[in-house]
């Protein structure tokens, strides 16, 4: 079993940066790929970014790349998403999530999930 616990959201203007991080508990975390969705209201939960388990691969979604960077620390269990350029359309709940996949873009291949943290950018 694997518990998740993400934490750093909060209330930003345009263009401000913010870092979530998600601990990670239980059973070989450090053998498990990682990544970070989304989900705004009333929309699907969308793919943002995935980490290999070693940390030496990551993937991002278009419309985060060049923004956000997905990291992670096998020694304190952990995985942050540093958000910078904020925008907007930004605004929803995070989530991380763990696979035993690859660095897999569909919130169907995870295995485990956080409860979220709220993420809202003002214009």
């Amino acid at each position: 079993q694997v518990q998740l616990v993400e934490s750093g959201g909060g209330l930003v203007q345009a263009g401000g940066s913010l870092r979530l991080s998600c601990a990670a508990s239980g059973r070989a975390f450090r053998h498990y790929a990682m990544g970070w969705f989304r989900q705004a209201p009333g929309k699907e939960r969308d793919f943002v970014a995935a980490i290999s388990w070693s940390g030496g691969s990551t993937y991002y979604a278009d419309s985060v790349k060049g923004r956000f960077t997905i990291s992670r620390d096998g020694a304190k269990n952990t995985v942050c998403l540093q958000m910078n350029s904020l925008k907007p359309e930004d605004t929803a709940v995070y989530y991380c999530a763990v696979t035993y996949g690859q660095m897999e873009r569909s919130p169907h291949e995870y295995n485990y999930w956080g409860q979220g943290t709220q993420v809202t950018v003002s214009s």
